[in-house]
């Protein structure tokens, strides 16, 4: 139907996410060792340019939402295409860590071009009435990038070096894809396919749109900061508490359980407004991180730990694109989103440090219940909100 899901963009955008993905971030942790004995650097700093990179991709989240409004967010993501491309090259090149750390920060700079805040805001632009639910389908398929792209760098890894899978990478397809997209975004085009693309309002009225959009972007931080920190510690973290090389099963059902979730949402979350399905996702992932604090050694509640801190991730990147969209309409979303990414990315960049801290100082309980505690935090800043927001009658139907 020409007012559903334009089902071959976001076939197009989740191979180009899958990639993106794949290749910008899940790869580096596999080929972070060979990047460090090639440079002469330890694990350590190689792993320091990287969050410091993040850091930067995340302040410049909202400068490029504001050139996807201005440009359009397929536009920008072709643009940044290229611009990974390029980067991917100058860090295979690097001949030195100044130079490779260049690369790794326009990297990240390029990665917030072309992955999930674009995506949404493209499939905004291209059809706002159905972008909620696109938005749902999109994370379902990016949600395999992991599964994917770490199998594929540690095979690649055995025959290889880390810079020809970097020019590897170069070489893929997602810029011919992000082109395609942005030609079918042409007046013209969108004439002759009949698409809908009325503008859609948001539920939250005027005067309360300034704390809206404070405490939903706190509430996305702090959800930022407990995954980063539970995500880069989980399996050596699962190991110190005393699970041995159950860790590392125990850490793998966290992807599988992260499809699930959208898989979930996608069959029979038809009618969760999304300030209640951002609530649930902070629910779970606190319940994870208390469920790990009070279960100890026993692996069962290891299980139950990565099982709802999955279904949390899952569900927090749908509510990423859905809840912005309700709360503040379509027009200007690429600003508002770069905006709240900037406060997650930030955030998640800091928190495996700040965690790695208190673990060593404090403990694992200890560290586990300030991530509880932040993340309790968040859960109250969408029940504020929600409870703020009064749905007109213009507003998104979702």
């Amino acid at each position: 139907m020409k007012s559903g899901v334009p089902a071959g963009i976001v076939a197009a955008l989740g191979l180009t996410q899958i990639i993106g993905y794949g290749t910008l971030y899940y790869s580096f942790s596999i080929l972070a060792p060979a990047m460090a004995r090639d440079l002469g650097l330890t694990v350590e700093q190689v792993f320091g340019v990287f969050s410091a990179s993040l850091l930067v991709g995340g302040l410049s989240a909202p400068l490029v939402g504001g050139w996807m409004d201005r440009f359009g967010a397929a536009t920008i993501m072709t643009f940044g295409s290229a611009v990974s491309a390029l980067a991917l090259l100058l860090c295979a090149w690097s001949p030195s860590t100044a130079v490779f750390a260049i690369a790794i920060v326009l990297l990240e700079v390029a990665s917030s071009m072309v992955q999930y805040q674009a995506a949404f805001a493209a499939l905004v632009e291209i059809r706002p009435k159905a972008a909620s639910r696109s938005i749902t389908y999109l994370t379902l398929i990016g949600g395999f990038a992991s599964t994917i792209f770490w199998p594929i760098a540690a095979s690649l890894g055995e025959f290889l070096s880390w810079r020809e899978i970097y020019i590897a990478y170069a070489l893929l397809v997602c810029l011919p894809l992000h082109r395609w997209i942005m030609r079918s975004r042409t007046p013209a085009a969108i004439e002759s396919s009949g698409l809908n693309r009325e503008a859609i309002a948001g539920a939250l009225p005027v005067q309360a749109r300034r704390r809206g959009m404070l405490l939903v972007s706190l509430a996305f931080a702090l959800q930022g900061f407990t995954l980063s920190a539970i995500l880069t510690h989980m399996v050596p973290m699962l190991g110190a508490i005393g699970f041995g090389a159950a860790a590392v099963m125990i850490g793998s059902l966290f992807g599988p359980s992260q499809v699930l979730s959208r898989l979930i949402n996608m069959t029979f979350g038809a009618n969760l407004l999304p300030p209640m399905l951002a609530t649930l996702s902070a629910t779970l992932i606190v319940a994870s991180v208390v469920v790990l604090g009070l279960s100890g050694t026993w692996l069962p509640g290891a299980v139950v730990f990565a099982i709802c801190l999955g279904l949390g991730s899952g569900v927090n990147s749908i509510a990423q694109g859905s809840l912005p969209l309700w709360l503040f309409g379509s027009v200007g979303y690429g600003a508002i989103t770069g905006r709240m990414a900037a406060a997650r990315l930030a955030a998640g960049a800091m928190a495996p440090f700040v965690f790695s801290v208190l673990m060593e100082r404090f403990g694992t309980d200890v560290a586990l219940l300030a991530n509880a505690c932040l993340g309790a935090v968040g859960m109250g800043a969408f029940l504020a909100v929600a409870l703020a927001a009064k749905r007109r009658p213009d507003a998104l139907t979702l």
